[in-house]
C-alpha cells in the first residue's frame, strides 16, 4: 500500500528526474495534493506573474514564427523522445495526482509521445492550395499562417495528454503557447514544462515560445480575457465552456472548446455480448468514471437487457478498487469528496427516478481519499438524472425495442461527445453512424480510447472543438486567400468593367 511519504518521495523523484526543482516554502498559497491519500504532499510556488509570462510569449511570436516549419518541427521531435526517456516519470506524477491506475497512467504519456510523431511528419505537411482564377494571367492561391499565441486550459483528468495535444500541434503552426493547467495537477504541468522548455533551448530557441501559467481560476479568467491570447483551447465542463467561449468571443478572439460528454453505447439484439461486455466495462469504470469519453448511458435491446447486465454487475463487483500503483487495481480514487458528494447525489435522484442501483457503494482501502464501486443504475424511461453528466463512474441502462428508438434515446442529451454501437448487422451499424450526432462514433467500440490521428471532439454542448490529428491543425492557424496577378493589366472579378 502507498503511504502518503511514498508520494511525496515518488514526486520528488519524478520531478528531479526531468529536472524541476521545488523551493522549501511553509507560508505557499499553492499545495500539491493527491487522491490517493486526500491530502497535501508539499507546497508550491505560483510562479511568475500572469500577465508577464503572457507577454513573454506573445514577444517571441514574431520571432518563432519565421523559423521554418520543419525545424519547429525538430523541437516537437526532442520534446517526444525527453517524454519517452521519461515515461516512468511522468506516469507517477499522472498517478500521483489524478489517481489513474498505472497502465492507464503510462498509457496517457505514451500519447504524448504519439502526437509529437503526428506533429513532426505535420511540420513537413501543414498544405495550402492553388486555385485557378475566372481572369486571365491570375493565380488564386490558399496558405495558412500561425494564429499567433495560444492559450491552453486543460482538465486534471488528462493532465499531460491533452496539454500536449494542443502544444505539439501548435508549436509546429508557428505559435507560442502558454498553459494554464488544472491547480490539481500542477506538478504535472511543471515537469511537461521544463522538458518542453529544454527541448526548446536544445534545438536553440528561447523558452519564452512556452510559458507555464499555475494557479486557480482567476488566472485561467486572465488567460480568457487578454487580447494578446488569439486562442483559447480549453478543456473542462460544459459550464466552464458556457463562459470561456462568450467571454474570447467579445474581444473577438477565437476558442477552441472540448467540453462534457454523456456518452451513449447501443447493444443490438445481434450484438457479441462478450464483447460488448468486456469493451463497456472499461468505458464505464476506467479511470474510476473521470473521462470525458467515460461510457455513461447503455441502451440495450430488451431481448439481451437482462443478460448484459448480470454480466456488468459482476464485473463492476469484481473489479478491485484500491491503490493505483498496485499492478493488480482496476479503480483508483474519486479526485474529491465534491466528486463522491455528486455521485451520491445522482444516485439518490435516480432512484427518485424509479431507477434500481446495484453497486456505488463507498470501499474503504484504509490509504485516505475517497473510493467507490462503479454503480449501474437500470431506468424504466428516459428520466432527468440521465442528461446531466456526474464525473463518476455511474452507467444508466435504458431498454428499446426499435433501433429507430435507441438512436432516439442516444441523440437525446445536450453533449455530443462520443457514442457506439455493437452488432453483427452491417445494416445497424450504418444506420446508427449516419444518424449519431456525436463528434466520434464507434461500431463494436466503446466510448473510451480516441486514437491522436483522428481529430478528437464532439458536438452540440460538447463545443465543436477539434484537436490531435486529421486536419485538426487548421484550428491553430488563420487561412489567407490571396490573388496573384501575373497578366499586366488590370481585370476586375465577374466581367466588371470600370472605364
Amino acid at each position: 500500500m502507498t503511504s502518503h511519504d511514498d508520494l511525496v518521495d515518488r514526486a520528488r523523484r519524478a520531478l528531479t528526474a526531468v529536472g524541476v526543482s521545488l523551493p522549501e516554502m511553509s507560508d505557499s498559497p499553492m499545495s500539491a495534493r493527491s487522491p490517493i491519500s486526500g491530502s497535501d504532499l508539499f507546497p508550491l510556488s505560483a510562479g511568475g506573474d500572469p500577465a508577464a509570462e503572457i507577454g513573454r510569449a506573445s514577444a517571441a511570436f514574431s520571432g518563432w514564427r519565421e523559423v521554418p516549419a520543419p525545424v519547429r518541427g525538430r523541437v516537437v521531435k526532442r520534446l517526444g523522445r525527453l517524454i519517452s526517456e521519461h515515461q516512468e516519470h511522468l506516469a507517477d506524477l499522472v498517478t500521483i495526482e489524478a489517481g489513474k491506475i498505472r497502465s492507464e497512467a503510462l498509457g496517457e504519456v505514451q500519447e504524448m509521445v504519439d502526437i509529437c510523431d503526428l506533429a513532426v511528419g505535420l511540420s513537413r505537411q501543414l498544405f495550402g492550395r492553388t486555385m485557378p482564377s475566372e481572369r486571365i494571367g491570375h493565380r488564386l492561391q490558399e496558405t495558412w499562417y500561425p494564429v499567433g499565441e495560444v492559450g491552453v486550459i486543460s482538465a486534471f483528468n488528462f493532465p499531460v495528454a491533452v496539454w500536449s495535444w494542443n502544444t505539439a500541434v501548435a508549436l509546429v503552426c508557428g505559435n507560442t503557447v502558454v498553459w494554464k493547467p488544472s491547480e490539481l495537477t500542477s506538478l504535472c504541468a511543471l515537469a511537461c514544462s521544463a522538458l518542453v522548455e529544454r527541448a526548446l533551448v536544445e534545438e536553440g530557441h528561447s523558452p519564452d515560445v512556452h510559458r507555464l501559467l499555475l494557479g486557480d481560476r482567476s488566472v485561467g479568467e486572465l488567460l480568457v480575457d487578454d487580447p494578446r491570447v488569439a486562442l483559447v483551447s480549453a478543456t473542462g465542463s460544459t459550464r466552464m465552456g458556457q463562459q470561456v467561449g462568450p467571454r474570447v468571443a467579445a474581444r473577438f478572439g477565437r476558442s477552441l472548446l472540448e467540453l462534457g460528454g454523456n456518452n451513449a453505447v447501443i447493444v443490438t439484439a445481434s450484438a457479441d455480448l462478450d464483447l460488448a461486455v468486456s469493451s463497456m466495462v472499461f468505458a464505464a469504470a476506467g479511470t474510476a468514471g473521470q473521462r470525458c469519453t467515460t461510457q455513461r448511458r447503455l441502451l440495450v435491446h430488451r431481448s439481451v437487457a437482462d443478460e448484459v447486465c448480470r454480466r456488468l454487475e459482476r464485473a463492476f463487483a469484481s473489479l478491485p478498487v484500491g491503490d493505483p500503483f498496485d499492478e493488480h487495481t482496476l479503480v483508483g480514487p474519486l479526485i474529491s469528496e465534491h466528486a463522491a458528494d455528486q455521485m451520491a447525489s445522482a444516485l439518490d435522484a435516480a432512484r427518485k427516478q424509479g431507477g434500481t442501483v446495484t453497486g456505488g457503494e463507498r470501499v474503504d482501502t484504509g490509504m485516505g481519499g475517497v473510493w467507490v464501486r462503479p454503480a449501474l443504475v437500470r431506468l424504466p424511461e428516459q428520466a432527468g438524472v440521465v442528461l446531466t453528466e456526474t464525473f463518476a463512474p455511474i452507467l444508466y441502462v435504458l431498454t428499446w425495442d426499435d433501433l429507430d428508438e435507441a438512436i432516439t434515446l442516444h441523440n437525446a442529451v445536450p453533449q455530443g461527445l462520443s457514442g457506439g454501437i455493437f452488432t453483427r448487422d452491417q445494416a445497424e451499424a450504418e444506420r446508427y453512424l449516419a444518424a449519431a450526432d456525436t463528434g466520434i462514433a464507434n461500431v463494436n467500440v466503446a466510448t473510451s480510447g480516441a486514437e491522436i490521428g483522428g481529430a478528437f471532439g464532439g458536438e452540440k454542448q460538447t463545443g465543436g472543438g477539434r484537436e490531435s490529428g486529421s486536419d485538426a491543425w487548421r484550428g491553430y492557424m488563420r487561412r489567407q486567400t490571396a490573388t496573384i496577378n501575373y497578366s499586366g493589366h488590370v481585370a476586375l472579378a465577374q466581367g466588371v468593367d470600370f472605364g
